[in-house]
């Protein structure tokens, strides 16, 4: 099965291309909104999730968030397969930057810089838009199956202008040495439900998140940065915070604290553009949540 879908993106990825903006974006958005009235195991995981972070919606008013979130998600996957065509100043004038300067400023010193988002918006098209300021951003992927959609999507992202490693034991090295080097380190960071995750408190709730970019901040001193990336009619808007690292405690404790800001800073984010959170899987630990090693 997972090779069929692999393939499904790969022929995806052709033919969208091809196809009229209009009709392109029209055909995915109205997927979105047929995907949100069915009972689907991914789009049920989408609504309880935003129910937790929108506890005060109606019924009709969820089921109006639960579409609108359905047509992003569409609208992440229809900007995949065409970004690749778009000219360096459609990416550029399509980007609306809060606090730009925490990372620009930062990376034109010569300091690393690591930024820390969930998966919300349009992320690679954020990461395209520094590339394009001459900024060398580095990124991680996990390995995907087949083979070959694993590889599209390395050829994706390097198109773009990224560095992206596979995500495996010597990736850390690697990214805490591009750090001492002044590059920037971006990692989507707001899941992580393996038994190495560090326990966060996420809409009131417990979930869990990935070290990472607390770990790589600790270790090489480079700024740590939070982004919420959501979207805008013609573009995305980004939305930088700066997150002080804690300097006293165990490096566990820090590690667990700077995890926590995070946390709270997503929070913050989604919860103003919680439609643009492509958040369809299990995020919390609570109720039925069963300890597997193996998820990522």
């Amino acid at each position: 099965m997972q090779t069929l879908v692999g393939w499904i993106y790969i022929l995806a990825w052709r033919l969208i291309r091809i196809v009229p903006e209009k009709s392109a974006y029209a055909l995915f958005y109205f997927i979105g909104e047929r995907l949100s009235k069915s009972d689907g195991k991914a789009v049920a995981r989408l609504r309880s999730n935003l129910q937790r972070v929108r506890p005060d919606l109606s019924s009709i008013e969820m089921d109006d968030l639960l579409r609108d979130a359905m047509r992003s998600y569409m609208r992440y996957w229809c900007d995949t397969f065409r970004i690749p065509e778009w000219s360096r100043e459609r990416i550029d004038s399509t980007v609306e930057v809060i606090d730009e300067h925490l990372l620009v400023d930062a990376a034109a010193s010569g300091q690393g810089v690591i930024v820390s988002l969930p998966h919300s918006g349009n992320w690679d098209h954020a990461g395209a838009y520094f590339t394009g300021k001459g900024i060398h951003l580095v990124t991680v992927a996990e390995r995907l199956k087949p083979e070959r959609l694993f590889n599209e999507f390395l050829k994706f992202r390097a198109s773009l202008g990224m560095e992206v490693l596979s995500l495996d034991s010597r990736s850390i090295v690697t990214l805490m040495q591009r750090l001492r080097e002044g590059k920037l380190v971006a990692l989507v960071a707001d899941r992580d439900l393996s038994n190495s995750g560090i326990a966060v408190e996420f809409f009131g709730y417990p979930s869990r998140m990935p070290a990472g970019p607390a770990v790589l901040a600790i270790k090489t001193g480079a700024v740590l940065l939070t982004a919420l990336v959501s979207y805008t009619p013609h573009g995305i808007h980004i939305h930088f915070r700066k997150v002080d690292v804690p300097s006293n405690g165990t490096l566990e404790e820090r590690v667990s604290a700077t995890v926590q800001i995070c946390a709270s800073h997503f929070e913050s984010g989604i919860k103003k553009h919680a439609q643009d959170w492509h958040m369809l899987q299990r995020i919390w630990t609570d109720g039925d949540f069963k300890e597997r090693e193996d998820v990522k």
